[in-house]
């Protein structure tokens, strides 16, 4: 099983684990290992530990270099954004390691191989072995081919609340009116709209936004809003 995720990951990253019972442990769940009493190898637990510490420690060196005019405040928000838990768990999917990981029947019942908790623990423990397999630098490749690339593609806007960001920074001095209003409704197909909405402060406009429902036209007008006010 594993030699067909890292085949996998040789042909779609250029990752070949020289250990590969590193790769096993990384997807092996204690409740696995409880209930097979032969079973020799070790749980997941301690390469989480060490990959999250990679994890924050490569955002953080990633970002610093890539955004030298960003304040401490920026930084700090796209970090949080990128580091958890949907974004692993989008991440583990990507690589398919809901697949490939051994689970207890309990939790293979309960839906555990899709529950994101999970997903992001294993996308944790598999940066835990790659590193300790290959090295920082491995890693840091790794990541600005699956991870870091996701940045320019809008990818973690979607884990922002831009929303209360917005009303956040507009009412840092006091209390303002912040209205969304919708501006247009067009029909793109049978089923599906287009709504525009506009977001203003004390009836001043200040951005757009478009989406397939009202509620994503909101956001996407706060994201606008608060990233123009972030540059200026």
């Amino acid at each position: 099983m594993f030699k067909q995720l890292q085949q996998d990951l040789e042909a779609d990253h250029h990752i070949h684990f020289n250990n590969i019972k590193l790769l096993e442990e990384a997807l092996t769940q204690a409740n696995y290992i409880n209930e097979h009493p032969g079973y020799t190898g070790n749980d997941y637990q301690r390469l989480e530990f060490l990959g999250d510490a990679v994890m924050q420690q490569s955002t953080a060196v990633y970002l610093f270099k890539r955004f030298p005019n960003w304040d401490e405040g920026r930084l700090t928000e796209l970090r949080i954004s990128m580091v958890q838990t949907r974004a692993f768990a989008a991440l583990s999917r990507e690589l398919h390691l809901d697949r490939y990981v051994q689970l207890g029947r309990g939790e293979e019942l309960s839906g555990a191989r899709n529950r994101d908790s999970l997903l992001e623990d294993l996308w944790e423990a598999f940066i835990g072995a790659l590193f300790l397999d290959q090295g920082q630098d491995t890693v840091m490749r790794f990541l600005e081919d699956i991870m870091f690339v996701k940045i320019d593609e809008g990818f973690y806007d979607q884990f922002i609340d831009y929303k209360s960001k917005l009303q956040e920074y507009l009412q840092r001095d006091g209390s303002v009116k912040i209205t969304y209003t919708k501006l247009d409704e067009q029909p793109v197909s049978n089923n599906e709209q287009i709504f525009t909405v506009q977001v203003a402060v004390d009836s001043e406009p200040l951005a757009t936004g478009t989406g397939k429902s009202t509620k994503d036209a909101e956001k996407m007008a706060a994201r606008k809003a608060y990233q123009s006010l972030m540059n200026d």
